[in-house]
């Protein structure tokens, strides 16, 4: 979805924009085609690989470009160092997992192929997917499989994980999709059964959910008036965040608790919603599967 997030972000020559999550730099480079002499763009991804990566290394020759190591929930303390809250022209956030940490096996992010089970953004930071199995309580497991996997067979799967690892570490992402096909009594077509169990144990070992909250109050902080924030997000949970968030920053809002009140004690929107989701084409989804399920939301800074 580069040209309609492009279009979405109604970039200004001049501008200064945000990427903040890097992965390969497709949107990064293409950002800096539309920006003058004057623009400039920052980046930020947690992966190392990505921040070390051939693609990085090049677009670090542009003077215009810096691309910074981090999660994206500090965009507000990297913004203010280079002071310019309440500048950006415009954000953008691309969720999920990048194609070069599916495709890489050492990263333990896909079912398809064995490797270790890691499933780290930062692979350097935090318990991998292994370690946190090991020791998670079975009630916990549960909560995750069903509330970030929206996985029916949750307790089936957390139960012949915990049955498992009495008997075994569970440490290759092959072990797992295997526990899983065979802990689940019934298939979704089209789709492997160990899908929502590795989406959800993902998005639980990198707080995924939080820094996505984390990031969209601090995006409100350091846009200027009619800068852009736009989201590219790939779960039904992500997006009913971002969805919510835009919702909830727009129009006047009041404490109904103290009616009744006065205009001045009316708090006013920061945020207007620009147009309706965005959904891949047919060409995009034909081309790269993965971004059937991409939805992208668009809001303004008043």
């Amino acid at each position: 979805m580069l040209e309609e997030a492009l279009a979405q972000l109604a970039v200004k020559p001049r501008g200064v924009y945000l990427d903040c999550t890097f992965g390969r730099g497709g949107h990064s480079r293409a950002l800096l085609q539309r920006l003058d002499a004057d623009g400039r763009l920052f980046a930020i991804d947690r992966d190392v690989e990505a921040v070390e990566s051939d693609a990085a290394q090049d677009l670090r020759q542009d003077g215009r470009f810096r691309l910074f190591h981090g999660c994206f929930s500090e965009l507000a303390a990297i913004v203010e160092r280079e002071g310019l809250t309440g500048q950006i022209d415009g954000i953008l956030l691309d969720l999920g997992v990048s194609s070069p940490q599916l495709d890489n096996p050492d990263r333990g992010f896909s079912f398809m192929k064995d490797g270790p089970l890691d499933m780290r953004m930062n692979s350097s930071v935090g318990p991998s997917a292994a370690d946190w199995l090991a020791t998670v309580p079975e009630k916990e497991l549960v909560r995750v499989l069903f509330e970030y996997g929206e996985e029916r067979f949750a307790r089936r799967i957390a139960k012949a994980i915990v049955t498992r690892r009495l008997e075994t570490p569970i440490t290759t992402t092959r072990q797992l999709a295997e526990l899983i096909a065979e802990a689940s009594p019934a298939t979704e077509r089209h789709k492997h059964p160990a899908t929502r169990t590795f989406q959800a144990i993902r998005i639980e070992i990198n707080h995924e959910l939080d820094e996505l909250q984390t990031v969209l109050r601090q995006a409100v902080q350091v846009l200027k008036p009619g800068g852009r924030l736009v989201v590219i997000s790939f779960h039904s949970l992500e997006d009913r965040i971002v969805k919510r968030f835009i919702r909830s920053e727009s129009g006047s809002k009041y404490d109904p608790g103290k009616l009744p009140i006065r205009e001045s004690e009316i708090e006013k929107g920061v945020l207007k919603k620009i147009g309706s989701s965005i959904k891949a084409g047919q060409q995009e989804t034909g081309q790269n599967p993965r971004a059937r399920s991409a939805v992208m939301r668009t809001a303004e800074r008043v």
